[in-house]
């Protein structure tokens, strides 16, 4: 049946016409956009946006970085998609810059579309490697939406779609604000929480277990830095065991945390390392695994069941050959440590002095979360684990007032603008939240 649209509103048309992830349809009010650059997003309505989300915390190099969209448009000049058993120049440099900046003994790389696939084919070439079904994923945790990848998941969104039969135990990690453990420093929760870890894989069967997924940094579930030791711990059971250690490096990798690789700060070598978002700021869709030498002799006479018709795709790789490029020539992810250690976290730390409601600080680089709560000595939540509340949509509202695009999960708001962004822009971002959060002051129960 014919629709005259012509007289409805891009608002409109975009509520009438697309289905949106993750929402109830009927509720949903998109911010319509109508370009971006840097750090800025600007609204059809002219309304310019300090982008402190970096959208789904991918836009590490920024919005509409020159070099990387001139890589686009040179490479579609040349050979805009090829199928995947055909080698191509974008492909090969973009596998050799990942495997420059990861761990001794990476060997190859293999692309996907973007990271839940990455978890999906990185899953399952540690079950075909070790001939076992377990992976081991921890509560409070986010590894992608498809079938795999959301029974990994430990946050909410795994509930509507676990059926109990996917091989995935979980485990507690390391969160000492809200410890499992009853721990009362970090050298204690890291202790116990590897303690509990052994037990679980000594429950479930060593011999069972083929994988124990990470997120070195866990990034949606509440940006929870590890503490030191707890990596390695990890990586010494898995040695222990015969496990292969997954490092889930999608939102933290790429510079986010102020290194190209998150787990690269606590000196630990994984098995197979999963990738998206940062390596090409999501310009055109990409993700990947890191495959180490012995994963890789696994298959090396053995056919790998797995593929994708765009594993590789040219426009993409092209587009993270700049990207990485960038990084390199720009000093992006200096700056990304810089700003952590000298803008955002005193920042912060200085909005938590003055705002009662944020009952908890913590991050490293451009990857920061304030916890917020209605008394720090109970640590109530702002909002429910799993769920929002009218308190934070008054919050997000504030912010949205405020010209300011955060990140906010359950009582949490996450500060993570992109990598590239100046000492003035993070200022002036952490003074626009300063203002914000007085929408939630009465809140605190005092």
């Amino acid at each position: 049946m014919s629709v005259d649209r012509s007289a409805l509103s891009h608002f409109e048309r975009e509520r009438a016409s697309v289905f949106h992830s993750w929402s109830a349809q009927n509720s949903i009010r998109p911010l319509m956009v109508k370009d971006a650059k840097g750090v800025y997003v600007t609204a059809e309505d002219g309304t310019t946006y300090l982008d402190f989300s970096s959208q789904m915390v991918n836009i590490n190099i920024g919005h509409q970085h020159p070099a990387v969209v001139a890589a686009i448009q040179e490479q579609a000049a040349l050979l805009c998609t090829i199928a995947p058993p055909h080698g191509n120049i974008a492909r090969i440099r973009a596998a050799e810059l990942v495997l420059d900046h990861s761990f001794e003994g990476a060997q190859k790389v293999f692309f996907t579309n973007g990271g839940t696939e990455a978890v999906e084919h990185a899953v399952r070439m540690a079950r075909l490697h070790t001939g076992r079904r377990k992976v081991l994923a921890r509560y409070r945790s986010y590894h992608g939406a498809t079938s795999t990848s959301i029974n990994l998941t430990g946050d909410p969104r795994r509930w509507a779609n676990d059926y109990g039969t996917a091989g995935v135990v979980h485990f507690f990690g390391p969160f000492l604000y809200r410890s499992q453990f009853y721990a009362s420093t970090e050298a204690e929760e890291c202790a116990r929480a590897l303690e509990h870890l052994e037990s679980t894989i000594q429950f479930e069967g060593p011999s069972t277990i083929a994988a124990i997924i990470l997120e070195s940094v866990p990034g949606t579930a509440g940006i929870m830095v590890p503490p030191p030791g707890y990596l390695q711990g990890v990586r010494d059971l898995c040695d222990r065991y015969g496990i292969v250690y997954i490092a889930d490096e999608v939102m933290c990798g790429f510079g986010r945390t102020g290194s190209w690789f998150a787990y690269q700060q606590h000196g630990v070598t994984p098995d197979l390392v999963t990738f998206a978002k940062g390596v090409n700021s999501g310009y055109i869709p990409l993700g990947g695994v890191v495959i180490n030498e012995a994963i890789c002799a696994t298959f090396g006479d053995r056919v790998y069941p797995g593929g994708l018709t765009y594993s590789g795709h040219p426009l993409a790789c092209a587009s993270a050959v700049a990207s990485m490029e960038a990084m390199e020539s720009e000093g992006i992810i200096e700056n990304a440590r810089r700003i952590g250690d000298e803008e955002l976290r005193p920042g912060i730390e200085a909005l938590a002095a003055k705002h009662h409601v944020i009952g908890d600080v913590r991050g490293v680089g451009v990857f920061f979360a304030l916890e917020l709560v209605t008394n720090r000595e109970t640590r109530a939540p702002l909002a429910p684990y799993g769920s929002s509340s009218p308190e934070m949509n008054e919050l997000v509202a504030a912010c949205r007032a405020e010209a300011l695009l955060v990140f906010n999960n359950f009582n949490r708001i996450h500060v993570v603008p992109p990598c590239t962004i100046t000492p003035e822009e993070a200022r002036d971002g952490l003074s626009r939240l300063d203002r914000a959060l007085e929408s939630v002051a009465s809140y605190y129960d005092s």
